[in-house]
């Protein structure tokens, strides 16, 4: 299935399918954008007394709803869709919740368009910008958008930013212990920090000339007194969960008030989530092709010390977020691939949007595999190594060879 078979639809449009809905299915792609979106929908209906179904998914195809409504988030497919193609699909979820007469919370909203790789107040958020902060409930400041208090954690772990110390808490440690920092952060100390992450992302080893722009999303953050301590810091979380835990990723996304208990399983995972993914990087091996950077990484040997688990479920978790950060951070050409070849997966992500789902299921129906992804990111798989063997059923290296021709 092709991802242009659905037209954005106008926010009130929607809004009128689902107030008539005796029941709605929302499914959701496998990112913080359309994980956040999924989130203001659902507390829109709840509000409303529509009940309703959330899940998320890599390839998402809307379900059967019988007499119900079935809407998805983040592809544009079925006859109800908010794709998220032209602006976040949190600020369209924001518009679409106000038009059936709830106020979302805008600070979801945020943090899905930050998330997307859009900057709060652009893109059709002014609206959910203008409302938090009439609210006060975010601050623009200087520093780090990161989502813990604790600065080395939240530097090593984020997937905003790609420094020499990401992977690393205790290198992390290090370089802030030179700062010389106060335990009570001021704006001046903020901006300290700020400048350190900045000239450590752009002076680091590799680093591509998009990595001095790609590190801007993650300066200036709004301060938040959502769950986590910045929107940025809230959208890093969000992205994470939605392929690491995605029940964590709703039940964070569904909950107004989210439980102490909550917070933390959604930092754990993000946490894993984000020193996983830039450990493999550490090690990848990486080779440049006309048009696109193949970075061959080990996810399983990555998240080795972080919890045990299923290579080809991690490694469908990881790799997205490996091939994102080489893409932003790494990569001279407009699209990086990841790629696992002990697990059978790959990832792709571009800087501009190019067909990239459709190219991965192109690929994946030469090696009778399965692809999946949507303009801007893709993922494909070609069968996951028995336990005990080291080489998957499929080969990986034709399916990359295969998505390298589709490009």
């Amino acid at each position: 299935m092709t991802e242009a078979t659905t037209a954005t639809p106008a926010p009130d449009a929607l809004a009128d399918v689902l107030a008539d809905a005796p029941f709605a299915r929302l499914v959701a792609t496998d990112d913080g954008d359309a994980l956040a979106a999924a989130g203001l929908l659902a507390r829109a209906l709840r509000a409303v007394g529509t009940p309703f179904q959330v899940r998320v998914s890599a390839d998402p195809v809307p379900d059967d709803a019988g007499d119900g409504v079935a809407v998805t988030v983040g592809a544009a497919r079925g006859p109800h869709a908010i794709p998220g193609t032209g602006r976040p699909a949190s600020a369209d979820a924001f518009a679409v919740s106000r038009a059936l007469g709830v106020e979302p919370d805008p600070v979801v909203a945020l943090a899905g368009v930050v998330a997307a790789g859009s900057v709060p107040g652009t893109d059709g958020s002014g609206d959910a910008l203008a409302a938090a902060e009439a609210s006060e409930r975010v601050r623009r400041r200087p520093g780090v958008g990161i989502p813990t208090a604790d600065l080395a954690d939240g530097l090593a772990a984020s997937a905003l930013v790609r420094t020499p110390y990401s992977g690393d808490p205790e290198s992390a440690r290090a370089a802030l212990a030179n700062l010389g920092l106060p335990a009570d952060l001021d704006d001046d100390a903020h901006r300290r920090l700020a400048s350190l992450v900045a000239v450590d992302v752009a002076d680091a080893d590799g680093a591509s000339a998009r990595a001095a722009t790609a590190v801007e999303r993650a300066l200036r953050p709004y301060a938040t007194d959502g769950p986590f301590e910045t929107v940025g810091g809230y959208a890093d979380v969000l992205d994470a969960l939605a392929r690491e835990a995605p029940g964590t990723g709703v039940a964070m996304a569904l909950d107004a008030d989210p439980s102490d208990d909550l917070r933390t399983a959604a930092l754990d995972a993000w946490r894993t989530h984000g020193l996983a993914a830039h450990r493999a990087l550490d090690a990848a091996t990486t080779g440049r092709y006309d048009g696109c950077v193949v970075v061959r990484v080990d996810v399983a040997g990555a998240r080795d010390g972080l919890g045990d688990g299923d290579a080809a479920r991690d490694a469908a978790a990881v790799l997205p977020t490996v091939a994102r950060l080489a893409r932003d951070f790494r990569s001279p050409e407009p699209v990086a691939i990841a790629v696992d070849e002990t697990a059978g997966w790959l990832a792709a992500a571009a800087v501009e949007p190019l067909g990239l789902g459709d190219a991965c299921r192109s690929a994946a129906a030469e090696v009778d595999g399965d692809g999946w992804g949507t303009a801007g990111r893709g993922g494909l798989a070609v069968g996951a190594a028995e336990e005990g063997e080291s080489e998957t059923d499929g080969d990986v290296t034709s399916a990359l060879a295969a998505l390298r021709e589709a490009l």
